[in-house]
């Protein structure tokens, strides 16, 4: 079967996994080895009864392997994961497929079409609703539906994210470092920075790791947007761990060329704004900085100087997230600052050194 298929009605629950004849199955239908399914998935109602869908493509392929799923706009504005799962679905070649991949581009659809963060629903968070459950909030319901069906019946998984809206994050791993294929899939992403954590409770990745999911959330970028060159390195690291896990074993597993780990507290640290004003960054994303490089400067409406407050950098590292929206109110975030080893520095400076030789050969 090649095509579309719809499921009107909500699923209960989990009704199968990868059967013993290699088909995924869920509550409402089947794909058997050899074949693919664009799937519109109901997973709740709107206030006039119609039913919330969720695009869902199942590729399943004729050799057996791990059966994998890209996960992507869990919040609705989160767009970059977007491209990157309907690359991997639709762009690619799947015919010598090993294993099963289940491609879920848009979970939060209310959220998608309203342009939010979340459920236009009450303002709930769908990924702090996981695993979800039936008879609860709207949010779980939703969040129980695409669990049981699409999330539970895999063997690894990559939730795709970006920075919330006035923010922009540089490409980057979050995993479970403790929990061994976790550790091999976030190593295989080929990410630079892999932040190691369990993550927060109701996270996709959290709730799926502890229900035998390995799973890791890869952030990249800022909401509302396609950022192409981020779009591209994810789907460098898609096609690595497809590789690492045996579904495209004909592939190479990439190597990024130099990698830290983040695992101690104190290694990164959020910069948070001591007064309130308007913001002049002097730092981007992925920007080397060092122990006492000037961030930012906060001033008021009047630029008066004895009023200007300088944020430096309180140890030497990489500015993995930093603020866009130039406003902020005491408190408020500036940059997510992580220390990096002297190994690392050396490395990243090499290869910095190297990118520049490179442009200056292309530019003369």
């Amino acid at each position: 079967m090649n095509g579309d298929a719809s499921s009107d009605e909500p699923p209960d629950d989990r009704t199968g996994s990868d059967s013993v004849d290699g088909a995924f199955t869920y509550n409402g239908g089947r794909v058997d080895p050899g074949e693919s399914t664009n799937i519109r998935y109901s997973i709740s109602e709107t206030y006039l009864g119609d039913p919330v869908k969720i695009p869902v493509t199942v590729i399943n392929g004729v050799h057996p392997g791990p059966t994998v799923f890209l996960s992507a706009a869990a919040h609705g504005d989160e767009l970059n994961g977007i491209e990157v799962v309907r690359e991997v679905a639709h762009d690619w070649d799947h015919s010598e497929l090993c294993g099963t991949l289940v491609c879920l581009p848009v979970m939060n659809v209310p959220g998608f079409l309203a342009q939010e963060r979340y459920l236009p629903i009450y303002d709930r968070d769908l990924n702090r609703s996981f695993p979800g459950r039936e008879g609860s909030t709207s949010a779980r319901r939703m969040a129980h539906r695409i669990f049981t069906n699409f999330i539970e019946p895999c063997d690894l998984g990559i939730d795709f994210h970006t920075s919330t809206r006035g923010r922009t994050n540089m490409l980057h791993v979050r995993a479970d470092m403790d929990d061994s294929v976790v550790s091999r899939l976030a190593n295989a992403f080929s990410s630079n920075v892999i932040i190691a954590g369990d993550g927060a409770s109701g996270t996709l990745r959290r709730e799926a790791t502890e229900s035998g999911v390995p799973t890791i959330t890869v952030e990249m970028g800022e909401a509302h947007r396609f950022q192409r060159r981020l779009i591209d390195r994810a789907l460098t690291g898609v096609a690595s761990v497809l590789a690492e896990f045996g579904c495209h074993p004909d592939s190479s597993v990439h190597w990024p060329g130099w990698r830290t780990i983040i695992d101690d507290d104190d290694e990164k640290t959020w910069l948070r704004a001591d007064a309130g004003g308007i913001v002049d960054m002097k730092q981007g994303r992925g920007a080397l900085v060092e122990e006492g490089d000037v961030i930012c400067t906060i001033t008021n409406p009047f630029k008066e100087e004895d009023e200007v407050v300088t944020v430096e950098a309180p140890f030497t590292g990489l500015i993995v997230g930093v603020l866009e929206n130039p406003v902020v109110y005491p408190g408020n975030p500036l940059c997510h600052l992580v220390g990096l080893s002297s190994d690392t520095l050396t490395a990243l400076e090499r290869e910095r050194t190297a990118e520049r030789s490179l442009a200056d050969l292309q530019r003369n």
